[in-house]
């Protein structure tokens, strides 16, 4: 009996001690494997937060590129807008001289006017004066003589166009026959 009670006391003293270290193995190895899922766990969080920055990092380069092309953009827009606004200060500029210098020749061309209707005016009066002057001219004729002191009153040309009627020879005094 008493090797059976050694024999039961080895197996039960023997598995105790084995079920002892084994379970203090298997907590070890629960702890070890934790302890690596969790650095493992710790790593892959630290991997997506290093991609996390580095897409961050690409984002903001990203936004830093579009914004550098914003700016050029607006520099390009801003350089376009006051070639604009010194094309349209030249154009200003340039329809105010046309204008004034329509203004000029409208005023010349009035002016112009005004001084032609005055000369039709004047060229009207004179043809008048001369067409008076043709009818006095005529109307004198007969009193037209070519001597000084004739009493006869013999007719001359007084116009190159206008013919002399009958040339009738005035009688000289002697008074004219010695002045002469």
């Amino acid at each position: 009996m008493s090797d059976i009670i050694t024999l039961l006391t080895l197996l039960l003293s023997g598995g105790g001690i084995g079920v002892f270290f084994t379970w203090q193995y298997q907590r070890k190895k629960a702890k070890a494997e934790a302890e690596q899922a969790e650095a493992e766990a710790k790593q892959k969080e630290a991997e997506a937060e290093k991609a996390k920055y580095e897409a961050i990092q690409s984002a903001a380069s990203a936004t830093k590129e579009i914004q550098d092309s914003y700016q050029q953009l607006l520099a390009d827009m801003k350089a376009d807008r006051e070639e604009q606004r010194s094309y349209a200060e030249e154009q200003k500029q340039y329809i105010a001289e046309l204008k004034e210098d329509r203004k000029h020749l409208r005023h010349e061309r009035d002016e112009l006017r005004d001084r032609q209707d005055k000369l039709e005016e004047d060229v009207r009066l004179l043809k008048a004066d001369v067409a008076r002057n043709g009818r006095i001219v005529e109307a004198m004729r007969p009193f037209l003589c070519g001597r000084e002191d004739c009493a006869i009153r013999v007719p001359v040309a007084a116009l190159e166009n206008v013919e002399a009627k009958a040339v009738v020879k005035c009688p000289r005094k002697k008074k004219d026959e010695e002045s002469i």
